[in-house]
């Protein structure tokens, strides 16, 4: 939650998952204020969720664009599991016109699964402390 519960993270990550890489693009989309998108980007990156890559167009300055790392592309079943709940269960005049979808544009949900890959139903999924998380 130090990662994804700052206001705006989850929101830089939507778009980020959406194409957007560019300061300009996450500000012009999001309508956030310039020292917020910059202290919630340093945090991404500093989390791992994103990173920074130069590039230079020419004639111009070099420049930093925002890409997913692989932690950052893993979230994508989070993002997902938040917007089937909001889908369900929230006020969906408010809703999103994002939903995600497979290679061949087919709607998917998250869920579940044991490590064998059967799927486990939510009312049997509990959360539990566990005595050693080095060993899961």
């Amino acid at each position: 939650m130090a990662v994804l519960g700052q206001r705006w993270s989850v929101l830089i990550i939507r778009e980020a998952f959406l194409g957007r890489t560019r300061f300009s693009e996450f500000k012009e989309q999001l309508g956030i204020a310039s020292d917020v998108l910059s202290a919630r980007l340093a945090e991404l990156v500093s989390a791992g969720v994103l990173e920074t890559v130069e590039y230079r167009e020419p004639g111009d300055r070099t420049r930093s664009r925002y890409e997913l790392t692989q932690s950052g592309r893993d979230l994508v079943v989070v993002l997902g599991a938040i917007g089937q709940w909001g889908y369900k269960h929230a006020d969906r005049s408010k809703g999103t016109p994002y939903q995600f979808v497979d290679g061949n544009g087919e709607a998917v949900i998250a869920g579940f699964r044991h490590r064998d890959g059967t799927a486990a139903g939510s009312a049997d999924v509990r959360l539990v402390r566990i005595a050693d998380p080095s060993r899961q």
